[in-house]
């Protein structure tokens, strides 16, 4: 099965790009491009007072996720189905054929049914001084266990860039997704799993700190805070 991820930025209001997104239309183009599961995760109102980062190529204000049913379907038709439901909406469109990694499985909802999470997804840039091999070690290997432990995260997805599917789409390494708390938003504690312990909290965030910069992921990055829904074509 091939996954692809479309970053998506400008465009109408949110609730309009929201509303564009969710619609039947996308899915039943999808469907017919032979898609077999979506994924919409849109930066909208239920995620306002989350904190955001936008490198000079964003602000990202969706991440469209796709999984086509195997890896002879061809990605044209479904960069087609997705440019024609944004079609006239201003909104710009850079696609990418990842491997996905499921460190944390996130859990099960009904189609269409909003996850009852904070879903952040950062776009991840491979500093030039560290080369792939190295990157992927001290990110996947070396990050990945020190991001749960230091984190109060239910789900982790980590999707590696392959390689673009539309024309023109910016320098990216990878696109993570992770879950947490709603109360994540606007609480530290939650955020972190610290439990209301000021200490526990600082020593969290220091970690994790260390542990995000040993591989660039503090510089440079997109940081999209998004609802999360997915369905089954």
């Amino acid at each position: 099965m091939t996954k692809l991820v479309f970053l998506l930025s400008g465009g109408p209001d949110s609730g309009s790009l929201r509303a564009l997104l969710l619609g039947t239309d996308l899915r039943d183009r999808l469907a017919r491009a032979g898609a077999q599961r979506l994924q919409v995760n849109v930066d909208d109102e239920s995620v306002a007072a989350a904190m955001r980062i936008a490198s000079p190529t964003g602000p990202v204000r969706a991440v469209v996720s796709v999984w086509t049913t195997d890896e002879r379907t061809p990605t044209g038709p479904v960069v087609e189905a997705l440019t024609a439901v944004l079609d006239g909406s201003g909104t710009s469109l850079a696609g990418f054929e990842v491997e996905e990694r499921l460190p944390l499985t996130p859990p099960a909802v009904p189609d269409g049914q909003r996850t009852d999470a904070l879903a952040n997804v950062a776009v991840l840039r491979r500093p030039a001084e560290l080369d792939e091999s190295e990157w992927r070690h001290r990110w996947l290997v070396d990050h990945t266990p020190v991001a749960i432990e230091t984190q109060g995260t239910f789900g982790y997805v980590q999707n590696v860039v392959l390689d673009a599917v539309t024309d023109d789409a910016p320098y990216v390494s990878a696109i993570v997704e992770e879950l947490f708390p709603m109360a994540a938003t606007t609480d530290l504690h939650a955020f972190y799993g610290s439990g209301g312990d000021d200490a526990e909290l600082r020593s969290r965030m220091e970690r994790m700190m260390a542990s995000v910069s040993r591989f660039g992921a503090d510089q440079g990055i997109d940081l999209v805070p998004s609802s999360r829904y997915v369905w089954s074509l």
